[in-house]
């Protein structure tokens, strides 16, 4: 018996660093949360959340991505699209999300 090779975790592209930084000044609780703390409940080093605001790394996995909405209370989809065939991970930014051709094998 061959064992399957293993997938990729999926990856999710942050569309919009302000908006990250926005929602994180007025979470759904109504009160702010620093980077610093974001990053504790999440689970990450406090440098990820930073390089995600300043737009040095524009993706995270999953958990992550989902992590960081969960904490601030909003939906996943408000701040990132699913990296994948029609997003692809280099995109820069939402004007540079575009689908792929689908390509006939």
């Amino acid at each position: 018996m061959t064992p399957e090779p293993l997938q990729p975790e999926p990856r999710y592209v942050l569309l919009d660093p302000d908006l990250l930084r926005r929602l994180m000044e007025r979470t759904g609780t109504g009160h702010s949360i620093s980077g610093r703390e974001l990053a504790r409940r999440v689970g990450v080093p406090h440098g990820t959340i930073d390089n995600l605001l300043n737009g040095n790394i524009k993706t995270q996995p999953a958990d992550v991505a989902h992590g960081i909405c969960r904490t601030i209370g909003v939906d996943a989809l408000i701040l990132w699209a699913p990296a994948g065939r029609a997003v692809s991970v280099e995109s820069e930014g939402v004007d540079d999300v575009a689908p792929q051709a689908a390509v006939a094998v």
